[in-house]
């Protein structure tokens, strides 16, 4: 699917610059300021601070750009919640993923009942319009609740065997939010996390799946998609 590209209008650095420094932020557990050293040392001077205003503002576009150029969303998919620090407090994060680890969305919710669980059910039909076959969930008994009345013709298989699925898909989660030391308010949380759900997953083939030859190959194919995404193969055609 054709997109257009973010505008870089305004900017005074190339579109390659801003790309490059929102894939190092969302790819690895960097802190702005860490960013901001890595590209020192490359000749870049740029702030931390306009590093922070480049990735809340392009973040988002380029995950979203990403996940339309995905392949369709599967018809099985596994749901998960946990909790998470923000600002001193436990929050719960509630995610999806398709049999393929495909993440469909994120949700940062302050509970985990029959409501919360509702409000993501809904919020996910509406967002991926899928046909759904079956949901894998553990056994919280506000999935079974909330699919009943939201998704009734879906079959619904809970068992905390069934669903390593999506309790992986929170790892590089858990690993930036012990880089971020927390997050501190529940808006800034789901704003990172969506774009990083996005960003996050593109950059991190199946490595322990393919060979050093295929996975570079492989990786070759996402940069390409990357530059694509970012605007930076249409920005140098044109300079």
């Amino acid at each position: 699917m054709e997109s257009t590209s973010p505008s870089y209008r305004g900017h005074r650095y190339p579109a390659e610059v801003i790309s490059h420094c929102v894939w190092l932020y969302h790819r690895f557990p960097l802190s702005f300021r860490e960013v901001e050293e890595l590209m020192l040392q490359r000749g870049v001077i740029v702030s931390y601070e306009t590093i922070r205003r480049w990735c809340a503002k392009f973040g988002q576009a380029y995950a979203n750009g990403l996940r339309r150029r995905r392949p369709r969303t599967g018809d099985k998919w596994h749901l998960d919640e946990v909790f998470i620090k923000i600002n001193g407090g436990l929050k719960y994060l509630w995610r999806a993923v398709d049999q393929d680890g495909n993440v469909l969305d994120i949700l940062v919710q302050s509970r985990r009942d029959k409501a919360a669980a509702r409000r993501f059910f809904r919020r996910l039909l509406k967002k991926t319009r899928a046909v759904l076959r079956v949901v894998v969930t553990d056994k919280l008994r506000s999935y079974g609740a909330a699919h009943r009345e939201v998704m009734p013709s879906a079959e619904h298989r809970q068992s905390k065997y069934l669903n390593n699925r999506a309790e992986n898909s929170h790892q590089p989660t858990r690993q930036r939010e012990r880089a971020m030391k927390g997050f501190r308010s529940v808006g800034g949380a789901q704003r990172f996390l969506s774009a990083f759900s996005g960003i996050s997953p593109h950059c991190r083939p199946h490595r322990h799946l393919l060979t050093a030859p295929d996975y570079r190959a492989e990786m070759t194919i996402r940069f390409a998609i990357w530059d694509h995404v970012t605007g930076v193969v249409g920005t140098a055609a044109t300079a």
